[in-house]
């Protein structure tokens, strides 16, 4: 049976190792944004956001646990796909920042040249690109595209 929208499409073994791996991912991350990394993670936090430090790196910490254990836990398709773009829109939402730690030459978790920090932003379009694959959302937008189901909303 061919997949449909409404239906529950097969995951593959490959997108459900890579949505776990981006699950512990983020969970290891979330931890060390309350723990032992704050510092390299508040390092992180563009001078121009009108925004407590702390509080960003507190509130985004809580995010990626929270992120985290949905991408792990979750087994709904629906569900999955909603957590991917919202995991996708969470890595855009935190680019701003690497870009300033580029731009400021803010040295944080050992990227202590320009060069350095210049790489680690060409891996954040990966991420996103990761969080859609591994959760099916990509796949199912263009299932909702070719079915002709966004013209009917």
């Amino acid at each position: 049976m061919a997949a449909t929208p409404t239906s529950t499409p097969r995951t593959s073994i490959a997108r459900t190792a890579a949505r776990i791996l981006l699950g512990l991912f983020l969970l290891a991350a979330g931890t060390a944004h309350l723990t032992f990394a704050r510092s390299e993670f508040a390092a992180q936090v563009p001078a121009w956001l009108p925004l407590n430090t702390d509080v960003v790196v507190v509130v985004s910490g809580v995010v990626e646990l929270v992120l985290g254990a949905a991408l792990i836990l979750l087994r709904q398709m629906r569900q999955r796909v909603l957590v991917g773009w919202i995991t996708a829109a969470f890595f855009v939402a935190v680019f701003p920042g690497n870009i300033a730690q580029y731009l400021e030459g803010v040295d944080a978790f050992g990227l202590d040249t320009d060069r350095a920090r210049l790489i680690r932003l060409f891996f954040q379009p990966i991420l996103v690109l990761w969080a859609l694959w591994s959760t099916g959302a990509w796949h199912h937008r263009r299932l909702l595209r070719s079915s002709g189901e966004h013209l009917r909303r």
